[in-house]
């Protein structure tokens, strides 16, 4: 296997959610308003082939969430791995949710600072991290006036500068910088079994919004980490974790 099991060591798994940050397009004020406008044009332009038909305000219903300067984090879920006799064993996850954003991502730097801080001994997995889920986290960081923790930091950094991140998209590609492939879809590659949901990731907003049920968010975003820990098993060549080596550390009953 190209992966060695060693490096599962101390890393943390994770997985954010994020959603539009009002409701809808008339709840935004009049400057977000004007400003989403523009970011609609170029929507319009670049992805709805100048589309008429489609307004501004269904462009933010399906693509605000995914923009930091538009939305807001309301889960990011994290899983630890235990080892016995230099073995990985079993998955602890747990999540960081709600309406506080602020809150959120204030203790997520707080986890990262005091148990990941150091990218030599730590690493941080996930699946296309590198160009979503990190930048998504310092950009809303800044806007939250947190300071991120300097693990982080990957802007402008070269490929030696972080391998502490490990994104299975990227180590997936081999090099070919041609495709994306879903997690989904390298986890069937794999033959590890995706966990069905009743939702995917262009209903979180809906569930958020109109729904109010984070725990479902929170359900969700989870099952997504330990995807991604099977994936990095497989990678390295070990039997997958079975529902019985699975704890959830802040889970509802």
């Amino acid at each position: 296997m190209f992966l060695d099991k060693n490096l599962l060591k101390r890393s943390l798994f994770i997985d954010i959610e994020t959603v539009s940050e009002y409701p809808d397009y008339e709840s935004l004020p009049d400057v977000k308003k004007q400003l989403w406008k523009t970011k609609a044009e170029q929507l319009r332009r670049n992805f709805y082939g100048h589309e008429q038909d489609i307004t501004d305000a269904e462009i933010y219903k399906a693509k605000a969430g995914i923009f930091a300067e538009f939305s807001k984090v309301v889960c990011i879920s994290m899983g630890f791995l235990s080892f016995e006799h230099g073995e990985p064993v079993g998955v602890r996850l747990k999540s960081l949710a709600g309406d506080e954003e602020h809150r959120i991502l204030e203790d997520f730097a707080r986890i990262l600072i005091n148990h990941y801080n150091d990218p030599e001994n730590s690493r941080i997995c996930g699946h296309n991290i590198k160009e979503f889920d990190i930048p998504f986290l310092c950009r809303r960081m800044v806007v939250n006036q947190i300071h991120f923790p300097p693990v982080l930091d990957i802007s402008g950094k070269k490929p030696w500068q972080t391998g502490h991140i490990l994104d299975t998209m990227d180590m997936w590609r081999f090099g070919d910088y041609k495709n994306y492939t879903s997690l989904q879809l390298l986890a069937g590659a794999l033959n590890i079994e995706s966990p069905k949901d009743d939702i995917d990731g262009s209903m979180v907003g809906d569930v958020y919004w109109k729904d109010e049920d984070i725990d479902r968010i929170v359900s969700y975003c989870q099952k997504d980490v330990l995807t991604v820990v099977q994936i990095m098993i497989r990678f390295a060549g070990l039997p997958l974790f079975s529902s019985e080596d699975i704890e959830y550390l802040n889970q509802k009953e």
